[in-house]
């Protein structure tokens, strides 16, 4: 069946899958072995060569996690997917695919604490320079360009700032300069597909919406296919020249038989093989599970999230609220041009009392739980300063958006009276002590 014309509520329950070949069970069966049985010596040598895709071991490949891979692709418009045990390894090659130690990356402000310290100093200690910029201002990417500048980075709907990235503004002039832009979309499923504003790769930790079930970690990159690595072989060196880890491959000229994925296949058989961070076929089955109702709750989780926006914003012990329905100017229009569909389910917001109201307030919630994690279908809520973005020092938090009364919350799909009720009751405690005084 063609997925080509199909829309993403029936790409998310038919794509890259119809019926097990061996005993046409219509659920994607959990595939659980290491190996796979060759055909002959040709056809093994063949896999090897890459001269046909197939099954050789499931550090590198699995056929349960092959249909999540071809699911997600279908629904970006991409050309193919590739899994990982985590989003933060998701993130991590996505950027290691192109750039070596003596490279640099110029990334967004706007980042997820645990990525701005996997840049600012694992990349760092393995040599890979990685320059923050502010994309208020999109020519700032450009100024921060060199001729060792390997990719632009960025989130799409930035946790926990909220502010919406100029996907297509960088990934112009990245264009231009033979830099491609790769967007973590996580917090923007459905509604953003980087890709028809020119974004070369895109990433997500499956973890959060596209399971929505809190079960399992996992993360998947995804090639568009449509940047033209090989008019760029001095600024993307590693596609366009002898690859000493497979043989000598120069990918771009080693997988034109096979269409534009000369990047996944790289990463899945340089990286993926060499580093070992495979998605497990077990987690595989339960983010396919969890992708088959992703339109419904998504839509359920935007619904919810505008709903505790209004409150929120009328309410005494609320200084201010962080939303893209709450963006005004160029932010507004960003929000309008990238985002259809819905505004996302992340809600930012300045709680009055500072860090210690902001405690009592987390102490005092009976319905969100308290958790490290974004997109589960039950809401979450979190202090950032003092959890996810505590490594980073006080410049760092500021700059990604956190401050000491900053408590971000995950709108789940519970009722929106539940939902409000509990914020209504958690804020009036948190300024209790103060009213008091």
């Amino acid at each position: 069946m063609t997925t080509e014309k199909l829309h993403p509520e029936t790409l998310a329950l038919h794509a890259g899958y119809r019926a097990d070949p061996a005993t046409n069970a219509v659920a994607v069966p959990i595939y659980q072995t290491t190996s796979y049985q060759f055909d002959s010596a040709d056809h093994a040598r063949k896999l090897f060569a890459l001269e046909e895709l197939g099954n050789i071991y499931s550090r590198i490949m699995n056929p349960t996690v092959d249909v999540l891979e071809k699911r997600l692709a279908a629904l970006e418009g991409g050309v193919a997917g590739l899994a990982f045990s985590s989003g933060q390894a998701a993130s991590a090659v996505a950027v290691q695919n192109l750039a070596h130690a003596g490279d640099n990356i110029v990334s967004s402000t706007d980042l997820y604490g645990g990525t701005w310290n996997l840049f600012a100093n694992t990349l760092k200690d393995q040599g890979i320079e990685v320059r923050f910029v502010d994309p208020a201002d999109p020519e700032a990417f450009r100024r921060a360009t060199d001729e060792k500048t390997r990719a632009y980075y960025a989130e799409t709907l930035p946790n926990p700032r909220l502010r919406v990235f100029p996907i297509g503004e960088v990934a112009a002039i990245g264009r231009e300069l033979g830099v491609p832009l790769i967007v973590d979309n996580t917090a923007a499923p459905l509604i953003c597909r980087p890709f028809d504003h020119g974004a070369a790769i895109t990433l997500y930790s499956t973890t959060k919406y596209i399971g929505g079930h809190g079960t399992s970690i996992g993360g998947v990159i995804i090639d568009g296919g449509n940047f033209p690595w090989e008019d760029f072989k001095a600024q993307q060196p590693y596609l366009n020249e002898p690859d000493p880890s497979y043989h000598g491959a120069v990918w771009t000229e080693a997988v034109k038989p096979l269409g534009p994925i000369a990047y996944i296949i790289k990463a899945r058989v340089t990286l993926l093989r060499d580093l070992g961070s495979a998605m497990s076929p077990q987690n595989a089955f339960q983010f396919l599970q969890g992708l088959e109702t992703l339109p419904l709750r998504f839509q359920k989780h935007n619904d919810n999230a505008l709903a505790v926006t209004e409150f929120l914003s009328g309410n005494d012990a609320v200084e201010s609220v962080i939303h893209p329905s709450q963006a005004e100017g160029e932010e507004r229009r960003r929000a309008e041009a990238y985002l259809d569909g819905g505004l996302g389910a992340l809600i930012g917001f300045h709680i009055r009392g500072g860090a210690e109201a902001g405690a009592r307030f987390i102490d005092a919630l009976k319905l969100f739980y308290h958790v490290a994690n974004i997109g589960d279908a039950r809401s979450l809520a979190i202090h950032p300063a003092t959890t996810t973005h505590s490594q980073l020092n006080a410049e760092e938090q500021l700059a990604s958006g956190v401050t000491d009364s900053y408590v971000r919350l995950s709108i789940g799909i519970e009722h929106i009276d539940d939902i409000i009720a509990d914020l209504n009751q958690a804020l009036d405690a948190s300024q209790a002590v103060s009213k008091a005084a």
